[in-house]
């Protein structure tokens, strides 16, 4: 099997949502797994479907389910641990544009992802500082 995580961000899904202006992290993963056959015999608008389908309906409820078990069996998440073999695990949004922070020095030339978190088959990319669609 190929399982592919990926961040959903819970911000707004939470009801009342979290104000605009909250600062600290509100994510939870998401995963979904299928044979690498049945992946490699459907296009990639299926492929994003088959993700679509586990985030569209992640609201309210599901957030809060997390927190009770988080509540029952606190855990430090470390990344390493929950990557296995042929998974993809996605981080970070477009919804974030990196390169608006502007901190008094100018916007930035480019992005690093720093030292934590890295381990044998990470990858980390970012929307691209130019034009649309692109990534760095």
């Amino acid at each position: 099997p190929t399982t592919f995580k990926l961040a959903v961000n819970c911000r707004t899904r939470l009801i009342p949502p979290l104000p605009y202006s909250y600062f600290g992290n509100a994510i939870q993963f998401v995963s979904t797994t299928v044979t690498a056959g049945e992946l490699l015999a459907c296009d990639i608008g299926s492929a994003a479907g088959l993700l679509h389908c586990i985030v569209r309906p992640y609201r309210d409820g599901n957030i809060r389910a997390e927190l009770q078990k988080y509540k029952q069996c606190p855990t430090v998440l470390k990344l390493d641990r929950t990557i296995r073999d042929n998974s993809v695990m996605m981080g970070s949004s477009p919804n974030f544009p990196m390169y608006d922070n502007d901190f008094g020095w100018g916007r930035p030339v480019c992005l690093r992802s720093g030292w934590a978190n890295k381990f044998d088959g990470k990858m980390s990319a970012f929307p691209a500082r130019e034009g649309v669609g692109g990534v760095d």
